[in-house]
């Protein structure tokens, strides 16, 4: 059934190849297919949750096999794709519709499905060759999709970064696979028992974390995240934020699961790094002028936050804590549902904008709370789950992992880096609330600071109707996390079944169902004030005027904040870090010329660690240019003279 739905999901864009370019039909038989695809596999994750189903075939390909796992941990990554895949299809109707994208309408509804796809293949593959299979699937598909749009010199240059990365992250998984195989003398991708050394395991390990932490978006190696999220359609924006890069965690996760008792220091590493991650990623993020940039380096904070849980559950595992396994690797897990559903709703929420005002840029926007009613408190219903409040879900998986925290402050081994953690966590979620603030602000409220918003309106219901569904799921998580505990007990179960019976519930190490108490009771006094508000200003008589000008006789958009102004003292508060780049206004004379203050913060790995090393790269390149004299017979003597010397040295 999940090889049926993995086909339907992969082919759905084929039959409108065969269509004209404008074809309605094309894509809707695409969406119709890979709706019914992932409907197909949302059935079989939820079985999965309870009944662990193992698959083995013969495969003709070296080293092989057909081999198919699920199990309740690879169910915990299938289910958000089955959610977020079909919604983004149905919202691509609307907003890449056929009619108005002939070039390229019939191109990304071919892979986005091969991309579904490819994900589901490498989150079932219980062989390293049919693992690498989906991996390499879903890569490229996901480079055609964020070069949708390859007329635009950005687009090219961030489909560039991505492929690059991504080249190096697949590199190091074929070393990390090459060990396993050496040790165990299998490509299957499970557990290599006590086959693996001391020194083994921690290469096994450190490439992990590079080859992963790739695609997961890990500070440094998130380079080609923003760019790549920013220059993608936003549908596809929300499928790889929400699913694409938890494949990097889903691969850190089952690869932890192999070692019973790792060293103490793997957990600190994966604390550090996911802090990193978190506290760097939501600094970039108030930084950014670009709403879908805002956006993406957001991703980067969330995956911060869900490798600390897992750091936690590995400082567990180190120390033989059952409590701090469960608590940091289910807080972990759920954040991964959480963020694919807020994440997802905040990207088409933006897609919404671009798509109404044709631009991301923040401070061409505001007011659009007037003309885009619906779109305003979709993003607003994102805006809060993101930034962990309550009642809605993101504040669900931060508080476990805040617990497992807690509790690793009560353990003389543990005391400094759950001192260190708790804190790091509270500042992330504290940015983040300053983050959205600006983000929202900026864009929904105010007044207009171009004509871009005067005929915004809010879309039809192919791109309202996913939005819902997705901020419904956000608080029904948040209102009854009692409901999805089952799920996450049974995947720590799958990575420990040890830990999972000596931990004990989820709901007796964390106060879910209070949550749920609180939860109601803060919709139910918000619905009361919101009642009593109308009522007292539906009983008086409303006046109309000026807004307030300070004295100020002629008052325009450009006496607002704009997003530059309001983010001005966190970004200088992280200045060695994000380094701001500044054009000052120059005023002289009496009677001055007018003038402009421009700011923007470039991504300090990339723009100025990488690109500068990769031009120097080239420079030195060109010296050795002329050892290619396009002569056949030259480069035979070449490869000749480099066998006779390694031949030589191996003896």
């Amino acid at each position: 059934m999940i090889l049926a739905a993995i086909a339907l999901v992969a082919f759905s864009g084929a039959p409108g190849v065969l269509l004209g370019r404008t074809s309605r039909v094309g894509e809707r038989i695409a969406t119709v297919l890979l709706v019914a695809g992932c409907l197909l596999g949302l059935g079989v994750a939820l079985g999965a949750l309870r009944t662990s189903v193992l698959l083995d075939l013969p495969w003709a390909v070296p080293g092989g096999r057909l081999a198919v796992r699920i199990d309740a941990l690879s169910a915990v990554f299938l289910l958000p794709l089955f959610v977020v895949a079909p919604l983004g299809s149905i919202y691509g109707l609307e907003y890449w519709a056929a009619r108005d994208h002939a070039e390229d309408g019939r191109k990304l509804r071919l892979f986005y499905g091969l991309l579904a796809a490819g994900i589901a293949l490498l989150l079932v593959a219980g062989n390293a060759v049919l693992f690498l299979v989906g991996w390499e699937t879903m890569a490229l598909a996901a480079f055609v999709c964020v070069t949708t749009e390859d007329r635009l010199e950005a687009v090219r240059r961030a489909g560039y970064v991505y492929l690059v990365a991504t080249r190096i992250g697949t590199l190091a998984l074929f070393a990390m696979f090459a060990i396993l195989h050496q040790a165990t003398g299998s490509w299957a991708f499970a557990a290599p028992a006590s086959a693996l050394g001391p020194q083994a395991a921690t290469a096994v390990f450190v490439l992990a974390l590079v080859g992963f932490g790739t695609k997961a978006g890990l500070m440094p190696l998130h380079v080609w995240l923003p760019g790549a999220h920013a220059s993608a359609p936003s549908h596809v924006s929300a499928l790889m934020s929400g699913v694409l890069i938890k494949t990097g965690i889903y691969g850190l996760v089952r690869v932890c699961s192999f070692f019973e008792q790792p060293p103490l220091g793997w957990g600190v590493t994966l604390l550090a790094v996911g802090a990193v991650s978190g506290v760097l990623g939501v600094a970039f993020a108030i930084g950014q002028h670009d709403l879908k940039r805002l956006l993406a380096y957001h991703s980067v904070e969330n995956i911060g936050i869900i490798t600390m849980g897992l750091g936690v559950a590995m400082l567990g595992r180190a120390i033989g804590s059952p409590v701090l396994v469960a608590l940091g690797l289910a807080g972990g897990l759920l954040h991964v549902w959480n963020h694919a559903l807020f994440k997802a709703l905040l990207f088409l929420g933006a897609g919404s904008v671009l798509h109404a005002t044709g631009t991301r840029e923040l401070d061409e926007l505001g007011g659009l709370s007037r003309r885009m009613p619906r779109t305003a408190l979709a993003f607003l219903f994102g805006a809060v789950a993101i930034c962990g409040l309550p009642p809605l879900n993101g504040f669900v998986s931060e508080l476990l992992i805040y617990l497992g925290l807690l509790r690793a402050t009560t353990t003389d081994r543990l005391l400094v880096a759950g001192a260190i953690g708790t804190p790091a966590l509270a500042l992330i979620g504290t940015l983040a609330v300053a983050c959205f603030v600006k983000a929202h602000g900026v864009v929904f409220l105010g007044s207009p600071r171009s004509p871009r918003g005067d005929h915004a309106h809010d879309p039809g219901a192919a791109m309202l109707a996913p939005m819902g569904v997705l901020g419904v799921a956000c608080a029904a998580i948040g209102l009854w996390p009692s409901g999805v505990a089952p799920a996450f007990e049974r995947a720590v179960a799958a990575f420990s079944s040890e830990v999972a019976v000596a931990s004990g519930s989820l709901e007796d190490l964390a106060p879910l169902r209070i949550l749920s108490v609180t939860g109601a009771a803060l919709l139910a006094l918000g619905a009361v004030a919101a009642a009593l508000l109308r009522r007292s200003t539906s009983r008086a008589r409303a006046a109309s005027g000026p807004t307030w000008d300070c004295g100020y006789a002629a008052p325009s958009p450009r006496m607002q904040y704009t997003a530059s102004s309001f983010a001005q003292t966190l970004v200088d508060l992280f200045a060695w870090a994000l380094r701001p780049v500044v054009h000052p206004p120059r005023v002289g004379g009496l009677f001055p010329q007018p003038a402009t203050f421009h700011s923007h913060v470039p991504d300090t790995v990339l723009d100025r660690a990488v690109l500068p090393l990769s031009r120097a790269g080239a420079r030195v390149a060109r010296w050795f240019r002329w050892v290619q004299h396009g002569n056949v017979h030259l480069y035979l003597v070449y490869v000749l003279s480099t066998l006779v010397i390694l031949i030589l040295v191996s003896r």
